[in-house]
């Protein structure tokens, strides 16, 4: 007598593909827990300086230690590029005479607030990630808890106070580093221009009104930069690779605050008043 072996149907090892709906939810879900975790960061901001001060000094010399030299080596750097991109695009064109205009315009109204965003999400988002994640993962967030001092606070809301003392100081001192890129490359370098018309042209296209505007937009940036990175750290969970996944989670949400920021911004404050000597 012949048996036939029914055939085994073995398990589909593929991975579900989640539904269009199910992403948007759990986008609108961490949009709304991010907003909720800095509303009451910025409700707490008085009673973070108030019994907290002398951590706020000793996270903002942090943040310029560890961070300062780095993003002004970058904004020199992107400076440098400008220079370098400006001098060309404009020879082929015989308008060298005007890279003032490329360099003004590129290095404080376009490339300085958005490389700004992106150190900060790279370095210091991050490293807030990966330094509150594990003492969220350690217990040292609950023991924080349990002797009677605000943990969200004390954590964040100090970094956040610390963002506000340095981040203007950091980004003036990055933005003349900017400059001197751009200088660097144009004058000795490259010797595009007269000294005197290179400086000339430079300064006829931008104004104090312009720093201040560029100053701003940096400061805005820091603060969703920090909110962002302290609350992924704040809310880590699963161990180390819990951080590690809330860290990546961090960066990409920074890099789309910043590039959205980035063309939002630049319409609010550049894109009906220019600033530029040209039939004012």
């Amino acid at each position: 007598m012949t048996t036939v072996e029914k055939p085994v149907k073995l398990p589909d090892l593929r991975t579900p593909v989640p539904k269009r709906s199910n992403v948007l939810r759990g986008a609108a879900e961490t949009v709304g827990d991010i907003a909720y975790f800095g509303f009451r960061v910025l409700a707490e901001m008085p009673l973070t300086l108030g019994l907290y001060f002398s951590e706020v000094l000793r996270q903002a010399a942090i943040l310029i230690r560890s961070s300062g030299i780095i993003i002004w080596f970058m904004m020199f750097a992107i400076g440098a590029e400008t220079g370098l991109q400006g001098h060309y695009i404009l020879d082929q064109v015989g308008a060298s005479g005007y890279v003032g205009v490329f360099t003004s315009i590129g290095d404080l109204k376009a490339d300085s607030t958005s490389m700004w965003g992106w150190v900060l999400a790279a370095k210091v988002g991050c490293g807030y990630v990966a330094e509150i994640g594990s003492m969220r993962i350690s217990d040292e967030i609950d023991a924080l808890e349990v002797m009677g001092i605000h943990s969200r606070a004390y954590l964040a809301g100090t970094r956040l106070w610390a963002m506000w003392l340095a981040a203007p100081f950091m980004f003036i001192a990055g933005e003349g580093c900017q400059y001197l890129g751009s200088w660097a490359v144009v004058q000795p370098m490259l010797e595009t221009t007269s000294p005197g018309g290179y400086s000339n042209i430079f300064w006829s296209f931008q104004t104090p009104v312009d720093l201040l505007y560029a100053l701003i937009w940096a400061v805005l940036l820091s603060t969703l930069v920090v909110v962002v990175g302290c609350f992924y750290g704040y809310t880590a969970s699963g161990g180390p690779v819990g951080v590690g996944r809330n860290t990546a989670k961090s960066m990409m949400v920074n890099m789309i605050i910043v590039s959205g920021a980035a063309a939002i911004l630049y319409q609010l404050f550049f894109g009906t008043s220019i600033q530029t000597p040209i039939a004012n």
